[in-house]
């Protein structure tokens, strides 16, 4: 099975080629793998196993289940309806820890992997928050300390508070149709060249804006999160993510992480795992950020990364977290093409969509979600239908 990837512009501004394995030790990628999610990037990029451990958290089914109808654009529509006009491959939601609702599509089975697209961004900011309650970094270092190559350039001073708030103030332009303009193409085309990405063009980057004035979205610089990250604990952020979340938590399968030539994980994107495991992702942050009865991030990290960090244009009270997005009632990771993982803390819910949209971010898909996503908490919240 193969997802949707950046988008068919932006591949095509990416110098479609092999990637090698550098120092990753990665298992190579190919359709129909091991890593049965696919390619995330639409390019076979290698990946880093995230190793499961020996036990599973089960995700019992509630004793009522869901089947939300609701009204939108003039008409009546069900879960199935949704899925099929949207192309969504599966949609999981969880009241107080329990499955109300559990549905595939295109062919894909429970123990299949999906790209996360940027729902790893909320990854990321997980572990962050775990390096920090480890002790290996702070919110207010500066970015140089761990990634010394960006002294010199627009990024030096800039804290790490700011990379996760996305107001670093470098100009960036992240467009997916921008084709060989768009920054976010010319990052992969450095990457596919075999040059480092950070050094050779985050370094090189301007600044637009006074460090933590404004916020401007960012994959590249979530790419620098994940290398803050890794050189501040001393490894891999797939292991990192193995050791504090997939295996505590008790995941159900190996997930996989697509890495660049230098092995270094794009913390940005391109995390596979089953909608299962993104489902538990959701109610790890639910659940305060504890794994096998051991807190793996700060007690106020949850709380503090999950609520508005930064105003992001949208009305208040909604915002921007430690990568992520922040909404009246709930948080949500939010990746392109329609993935989602959106926690409602008061309710104890859970929902998990993965998708294939046929275009990456257009608005008319992001409110056809939105409706879904208030069809069933209303569902969920009222117990039937």
């Amino acid at each position: 099975m193969r997802t949707l990837g950046i988008g068919a512009a932006v591949a095509a501004a990416l110098l479609v080629g092999a990637a090698g394995a550098g120092a990753a030790e990665p298992t190579p990628w190919t359709p129909d793998g091991p890593m049965d999610g696919g390619n995330s990037m639409g390019m076979p990029f290698p990946v880093r196993v995230v190793p499961r451990g020996d036990k599973v958290r089960g995700l019992p089914m509630a004793a009522r289940q869901i089947a939300p109808r609701y009204e939108w654009q003039g008409r009546t529509w069900t879960v199935d309806d949704y899925m099929k006009a949207y192309n969504v491959s599966g949609v999981l939601v969880l009241k107080d820890g329990q499955v109300v609702l559990e549905r595939y599509a295109q062919g894909r089975n429970p123990t299949d992997r999906w790209a996360s697209q940027s729902v790893a961004k909320s990854v990321t900011s997980l572990l962050a928050g775990a390096a920090i309650q480890d002790g290996k970094m702070k919110l207010t270092d500066p970015v140089e300390r761990f990634l010394p190559e960006l002294k010199g350039s627009a990024y030096e001073g800039v804290t790490v508070r700011q990379i996760l708030t996305m107001s670093s103030g470098v100009k960036w332009n992240e467009a997916y149709d921008g084709g060989a303009t768009s920054d976010l193409a010319g990052y992969y085309r450095a990457v596919m060249a075999g040059k480092d990405p950070i050094a050779d063009f985050m370094k090189t980057l301007p600044r637009a804006n006074a460090p933590g004035s404004t916020f401007h979205y960012n994959t590249g610089e979530t790419h620098l999160a994940g290398m803050l990250v890794s050189r501040a604990v001393g490894m891999p952020l797939a292991e990192y993510l193995s050791e504090k979340i997939w295996k505590p938590y008790g995941m159900e399968r190996d997930a996989a992480w697509n890495v660049d030539r230098q092995g270094r994980e794009f913390a940005g994107c391109c995390l596979l795992a089953t909608l299962a495991d993104f489902a538990r992702i959701g109610q790890f942050a639910l659940d305060g950020g504890v794994a096998g009865g051991k807190r793996i991030v700060p007690p106020d990290w949850i709380a503090e990364s999950t609520r508005a960090q930064i105003p992001n244009g949208r009305p208040a009270p909604a915002g921007y977290g430690y990568f992520w997005w922040i909404g009246p009632e709930a948080y949500e990771a939010s990746g392109i093409f329609g993935q989602s993982i959106l926690v409602y803390p008061k309710d104890r819910l859970v929902i998990v969509i993965n998708s294939q949209w046929p275009k990456p971010d257009e608005k008319s898909l992001f409110d056809a979600q939105s409706a879904f996503h208030r069809a069933v908490r209303a569902a969920a919240v009222q117990g039937g239908r």
